[in-house]
């Protein structure tokens, strides 16, 4: 059986567990935002399993591991912190789905929370690829995607902790955050969150089968741009900061970190 085959399964059903006995922990304390936290730290399990069954050129599987687990590691921790300040407090959009599948409750999230397992192996298509590549030696354009996608760890990392460091403050309350990154962009997270994965697209590039990688920035790109990210965001900001937002939106740019407009 071909490892692009065997390991992507390794993965689902080791995840498909884990999940499981993460969806009975956020039954137990009636918190279903935990799932978010163990999404992040999901790929340092595959990192782990790719390592340990992936077969390719070591220093290659070497490299696009420790970039999985400093990513994961880190957004996981960042995570953990935010959601671990209010645990006794479930997150609004969890609070909404329970309402909306009350008539089945358990099992819709439990369904959700190995859905959000199989996103995981999906997204760790690249990883797979780059993993498997026996060529024994690394291309400029692997080298490339690996230093923008440590430095897009590195600024999605710094424009979490502005943020956090913002809202710390009492004297912030209701007011906009555009303090350093978030003074050029109104959603520099999300700006390097997809640019991480357009990074690991062209580290992938150099692999048999590379271009398939594509799909994960197109796809973290619609859900950013069109569903849960900046949508969701953006609506929940004019609710709680009203023209304050409005004045950001107008001399802020929504995405690509640029200079302020004037008004």
């Amino acid at each position: 059986m071909s490892l692009y085959f065997y390991l992507p399964l390794i993965c689902i059903v080791v995840l498909a567990a884990f999940m499981t006995v993460i969806w009975s922990i956020a039954r137990t304390i009636k918190n279903n935002s935990i799932v978010d936290v163990f999404w992040a730290f999901n790929f340092a399990i595959i990192a782990a399993i790719i390592y340990t069954v992936a077969n390719g050129f070591y220093e290659r599987k070497l490299l696009v591991c420790s970039l999985a687990l400093l990513w994961s590691l880190r957004l996981g921790t960042y995570l953990t912190i935010r959601v671990g300040s209010h645990i006794k407090v479930e997150e609004g959009r969890y609070k909404q789905l329970r309402e909306e599948w009350a008539s089945n409750l358990h099992f819709k999230f439990f369904l959700f929370f190995q859905m959000q397992g199989l996103s995981n192996v999906f997204l760790a298509i690249p990883y797979f690829i780059i993993a498997l590549n026996p060529e024994p030696q690394l291309s400029i354009l692997e080298y490339i995607g690996a230093t923008m996608w440590l430095l897009c760890i590195i600024g999605e990392g710094m424009s979490d902790f502005q943020l956090a460091q913002f809202k710390k403050n009492p004297a912030n309350k209701g007011k906009v955050c555009s303090v350093g990154l978030w003074n050029y962009s109104r959603h520099p997270n999300y700006f390097f969150q997809c640019m991480i994965w357009v990074s690991v697209f062209i580290f992938a590039l150099s692999s048999p089968y590379g271009y398939i990688a594509i799909v994960c920035p197109l796809v973290i790109a619609y859900l950013i741009f069109k569903v849960t990210g900046i949508p969701m965001t953006e609506e929940q900001s004019l609710r709680s900061k009203g023209e304050a937002y409005r004045q950001y939106q107008q001399t802020t740019s929504v995405f690509v970190p640029w200079f302020k407009k004037t008004i």
